[in-house]
């Protein structure tokens, strides 16, 4: 019998949202499944992506969840096409001040722009009902 392991990555700085990055290389996203809680703070967004760590390449749920966000932007994308799928390239860093803006590089040229004061996202991975 394996035992299955279901990633838990916690970020709190820029090294640590590297790994994030590249954990998510080429995941897919869902308009719909992309979802800025204002009230709470919290940008987060569900995502199918390639378990790179393992041989096989299968493919997983995660969550990806960034604490703490301020504003939310977006560029080139149709929110109103909720089933449309992104594909998300990179997420990158950059310091303003005393602010971040982590920015979500997608294909075609889709970004969206989050502004915090902390670096702190997680990414954990969801065991399917059907496993």
């Amino acid at each position: 019998m394996t035992k299955e392991y279901f990633a838990k990555i916690i970020a709190k700085d820029q090294k640590g949202l590297h790994l994030i990055s590249a954990c998510c290389a080429g995941a897919k996203v869902k308009i719909k499944n992309i979802k800025y809680l204002e009230s709470n703070r919290i940008f987060v967004m569900s995502m199918k992506r390639i378990v790179n760590e393992d041989k096989n390449k299968k493919k997983i749920s995660s969550i990806c969840r960034f604490d703490f966000i301020e504003s939310v932007k977006s560029k080139n994308i149709a929110q109103n096409d909720e089933d449309e799928a992104l594909e998300l390239l990179s997420i990158n860093i950059f310091q303003k001040k005393e602010n971040y803006n982590i920015a979500l590089l997608f294909k075609d040229n889709a970004i969206i722009n989050l502004s915090t004061e902390i670096i702190e996202l997680t990414l954990e991975d969801q065991k399917n009902k059907n496993d």
